[in-house]
């Protein structure tokens, strides 16, 4: 395996995270007893091997560099248990032979992602998910420092070649049976070698930037220059494990002085490092990660099996999940799904069935070739949901502490799978529960998301939240922590920067509605006083109106989380009248399409008010509408909708909004107004027409009191108005109107057709069991 006779570097190229060559690797090592290992990784993290020994560190889990100033800066290296290089770390801490990372350091590598200017202009590239290929290479062969594009053009990737000369589909399937599924072998690592010879001396130039062939060439370059190091420092039986996309370039070795001068001057910054949890999602292709593979959790078991309980082993989980997610699968679907697993793998020319003919003998016989069922077997086992775990005793900033503190006391695990909680925050857990998840959203940690409606949604007191553990989530921690060193004092501090720094009054409303939500006592002051400050100075009528629903929504229900309501009262009460007297003025010059922004602000206001149920401030609002009910007084939309909201309100009878409806639709007006005011009066609400006996009084009564004439002169009004209804409701409202206009009562039994009546006898003595 080495390059020579007289050169101690032994090369293992590998893809990552394969079983196949994990287990090969391990084979190989034990039979050359290294006495130094070099592992592709970056150096600035070496000091986080000494926790891979520690009983707390669970793969899937990944190494993180960041920088301390602006997590931001940040790449993640993934291992699972099946990776080689996690593999080859462990047998050489175990036999306590020296360990090395050879990659370019991250502390280079962020420094040169940054953009080349003069002066720095505060920009930063993005998080970045190390060990990806190169972007032609779809297996995944190699380890750079940004997420590649798996091509698949015309000329397809270079394993791809490989894969299709051999007689597969593509070079995922011709990697996957003749490396990950095969047993361990020694001669693996030299056809590997071989085969990116071939490949980096054959293939077509690259076409990526200019950027990535530099940055490519100074990786290679380092690597060199830390192979050269350890044979200057006496080791005799070095092992390189590497991305066999870099093996060819490791094996000849140019003179050292070229690579230092390549090397020499690079810049750098300053980067710290830790564990962090890692998840078999954010380890497959799906996740955007360039060396993820398609099916971390099948690997999984490639890992953990044996070639002659592979497949049976694989389908009794498959049966296990379809039971526990109540589909049919017997004993016997399992038996038959192994016959034709086999039959395909024997069709196939290959020694037993990979994924590829357990997935097709499933969907055959137990799926009856239904896809549906299978992406459950793709979610659960081909990727799974598996999430790592870190010892406590890893490095971590103070805030991941606390937070990690609070979901242990409050029960609230950090978990990979999606899951839904309805929290009654009648009780104190699921309160402090509520409190923790909305702190964490104000610090942009978007662990869960609320959901204001659904099944279990029983009240004011109750919360859904869908909450799902990413490990990215880890950089948004390390990001927050600037602010606090718990979770609290963090969420305090961002709040009142945020309330300094607000622009509008219905972001700084919706930011004083976050922090009661969060039970942030200390940070209403600030925030409540930037929102009185701000409301004072502002003559903008839509900020006035989007400021108030966030306010009622406290006002309302601020005691079901035992917060103090009173503090937004009294700016409600300024709001509001303000808002209440400067919207007609407003509402006089408006446009179509500002006028349909107005009537999303008109009923959420109107929504708000109702919600408070306070009289001196609906009064106020009340005398707005009345003013903008007038005909010719604003645009027809608002004005339809003006009378809508009086009607539904009781505020004007049923005589006066007909008489009203009648003026806004005769002949006299033009058509564009007159279909506005229909549309606003409707507002699109088909339900509420169909169940309201009154609204549907007036609304046919008027269509009923045109004549022919009028009616197909209205038809493009009605038209344009109920265009907004869905087809649910419209077929509804024709239904309706169809049996108004074709039933009518029967007076006597001299109505009835006797004979068809009888048509359904012979039937009726049949099912009843009675003779005719």
């Amino acid at each position: 395996m080495a390059d020579s006779p007289a050169t101690p570097f032994h090369l293992f190229g590998i893809r990552h995270h394969g079983p196949g060559c994990a287990r090969s690797l391990i084979r190989a090592l034990e039979e050359l007893q290294p006495d130094c290992l070099l592992v592709e990784g970056p150096p600035d993290g070496e000091e986080m091997l000494a926790f891979m020994q520690a009983d707390g560190l669970v793969p899937p889990v990944a190494l993180l560099v960041y920088n301390p100033d602006d997590a931001r800066e940040a790449a993640f290296y993934p291992f699972a248990a099946f990776s080689p290089e996690w593999n080859a770390l462990r047998f050489a801490l175990e036999r306590q032979i020296p360990a090395r990372f050879i990659d370019l350091p991250a502390a280079h590598r962020f420094a040169l992602n940054r953009p080349a200017t003069d002066e720095d202009d505060g920009q930063v590239p993005g998080v970045a998910v190390e060990a990806p290929a190169p972007p032609e290479d779809k297996a995944g062969v190699e380890n750079c420092p940004e997420v590649a594009v798996n091509t698949s053009g015309p000329s397809g990737a270079p394993l791809d070649w490989l894969g299709r000369a051999a007689g597969y589909d593509d070079g995922e399937a011709w990697w996957n049976h003749l490396v990950e599924e095969r047993g361990d072998s020694l001669e693996l690592f030299a056809a590997i070698r071989e085969a990116m010879s071939c490949i980096r001396n054959e293939a077509p130039p690259r076409t990526s930037p200019a950027s990535v062939e530099r940055r490519e060439a100074l990786r290679e370059a380092h690597m060199r220059k830390c192979l050269r190091q350890a044979r200057k420092e006496g080791f005799q039986r070095i092992a390189v494990v590497c991305g066999a996309w870099h093996v060819p370039a490791l094996s000849e070795m140019p003179p050292a002085k070229a690579d230092n001068d390549l090397l020499k001057g690079l810049p750098k910054i300053k980067v710290a490092s830790t564990w962090v949890p890692w998840s078999y999602h954010n380890l497959s292709f799906t996740s955007g990660y360039g060396a993820g593979v398609a099916s971390p959790g099948w690997y999984e078991h490639l890992w953990q099996s044996t070639r002659e309980d592979r497949a049976v082993g694989w389908l009794t989980r498959a049966a296990r999940l379809f039971r526990e997610s109540g589909l049919d699968c017997s004993s016997a679907h399992i038996i038959e799904t192994v016959r034709l697993a086999d039959a395909l793998a024997a069709l196939r020319n290959r020694p037993q069935p990979g994924l590829d003919e357990l997935d097709e003998a499933l969907r055959t016989v137990v799926c009856m070739g239904d896809e549906v069922p299978m992406q459950l077997i793709r979610r659960k086992m081909t990727v799974g949901d598996r999430l790592g775990h870190t010892p406590e005793t890893a490095p971590a900033v103070p805030l991941q502490r606390d937070l990690q503190q609070q979901q242990k006391s409050l029960r609230l695990k950090a978990e990979a799978t999606q899951k839904t909680i309805d929290l009654d925050l009648r009780q104190e857990n699921d309160l402090a529960r509520s409190h923790l998840l909305h702190r964490l959203r104000l610090l942009d940690i978007d662990w869960g998301s609320l959901s204001r409606t659904g099944r279990n949604a029983k009240g004011s007191f109750h919360e859904l939240w869908t909450i799902q553990w990413e490990p990215e989530l880890v950089i948004s921690v390390i990001n927050a922590s600037r602010w606090g060193n718990s979770v609290r004092q963090a969420a305090i501090a961002r709040a009142t920067d945020r309330a300094r720094t607000a622009g509008s009054l219905p972001e700084l409303s919706e930011l004083v509605n976050q922090v009661l939500l969060a039970d942030l006592n200390e940070a209403v002051a600030p925030v409540s006083q930037a929102l009185e400050n701000h409301a004072a100075i502002t003559s903008d009528i839509l900020q006035l109106m989007a400021a108030v629903p966030s306010l009622a929504n406290i006002a309302r229900y601020g005691n079901v989380r035992q917060t103090d309501a009173g503090m937004v009262e009294h700016l409600l009460d300024s709001l509001v009248p303000r808002a209440a007297i400067g919207l007609p003025g407003a509402c006089s010059t408006l446009d179509d399409e500002a006028a349909q922004a107005m009537r999303t602000h008109i009923i959420a206001l109107h929504q708000a008010l109702g919600l408070l149920a306070r009289q001196n401030l609906q009064e106020e609002w009340q005398q707005s509408l009345y003013r903008l009910s007038e005909l010719g007084s604003c645009h027809g939309l608002i004005c339809g909708l003006a009378n809508r909201l009086l009607f539904d309100e009781q505020l004007t009878s049923l005589e006066q909004t007909s008489l009203r409806m009648s003026q806004a639709l005769s002949i006299g007006n033009d058509p564009g107004p007159a279909a506005a005011w229909l549309e606003g009066f409707l507002n699109q609400s088909g339900m509420v027409l169909l169940h309201d006996p009154q609204l549907w009084t007036m609304v046919d009564g008027w269509l009923g009191s045109l004549g022919e004439d009028d009616f197909i002169r209205e038809l493009p009004l009605l038209r344009r108005a109920f265009a907004a209804f869905s087809t649910h409701e419209r077929r509804q409202l024709g239904e309706r109107v169809n049996r108004s206009t074709v039933a009518s009562p029967l007076t006597s039994p001299s109505d009835w057709d006797t004979a068809r009546a009888e048509q359904v006898l012979p039937l009726l003595h049949q099912l009843l069991g009675i003779q005719a």
